[in-house]
């Protein structure tokens, strides 16, 4: 019997461009919450957890970051998201739809979501792609705000669901960032970086995955790369 292997996405970046969606709902929350029109250069967004960046947000206008003004401001953001999707020019990336259409039906892979988004962002933003059905689960902002938790999260889950103890060798984080990089290092995991979203092959690099694409529009490559 084949060893069940756990895959591990991220979203923004690595399976879909939103053409800047989240980003523009946190800036319409911004300025309806602080009459501000602010670009939100200063804060760091990419790889981060929402409800990291959501913290930083509340400090930068001298907001307590305690957990009820957290989720308000989550609650705001979360409800302008499918405005700034229908809005925005997103798209799926390379190569995503067919890798995930050939990796749905084998019985030995267990396809998940490791992010940095809210759930019911994810939700909403995979929907309006076309992509949340084919993830059984995931490891959300929702359950922590450092990503580096996550992992091991999301392999709990997988035990859970599946009665299966996933070895970390067995697991893969997908990801475009050196956050997604750190989170599957943090917990042992397999580590697939991909230059598909803010972060070039040459800064992905440096960091040290065991893998690095520069898209996975060869989907045939990708799984006989990775033995998928």
């Amino acid at each position: 019997m084949t060893k069940k292997r756990l895959l591990l996405f991220d979203i923004d970046g690595t399976l879909v461009n939103t053409g800047g969606a989240g980003v523009e709902s946190l800036k319409i929350t911004v300025r309806n919450r602080f009459g501000a029109k602010d670009d939100l250069h200063d804060i760091e967004i990419a790889g981060k957890t929402d409800r990291a960046i959501i913290r930083d947000i509340l400090r930068k206008y001298q907001v307590d970051p305690k957990e009820e003004n957290i989720a308000s401001f989550a609650h705001e953001y979360i409800d302008g998201l499918p405005l700034s999707l229908s809005r925005s020019r997103g798209r799926v990336l390379p190569g995503i739809q067919q890798l995930l259409e050939r990796l749905k039906p084998q019985s030995y892979i267990v396809l998940a979501l490791l992010t940095g988004n809210l759930q019911e962002g994810a939700r909403l933003k995979l929907q309006h792609y076309g992509l949340w059905g084919f993830f059984e689960f995931g490891a959300f902002a929702d359950d922590h705000h450092d990503r580096n938790q996550l992992g091991a999260v999301a392999r709990e889950r997988a035990q859970t669901r599946h009665g299966h103890d996933f070895d970390a060798a067995d697991i893969d984080v997908i990801g475009d960032t050196n956050h997604d990089i750190a989170c599957g290092k943090a917990f042992g995991a397999r580590t697939v970086a991909v230059a598909t979203g803010s972060w070039s092959g040459e800064r992905l690099q440096m960091c040290a995955p065991d893998f690095l694409f520069d898209d996975l529009a060869d989907t045939g490559e990708v799984i006989k790369k990775l033995g998928w």
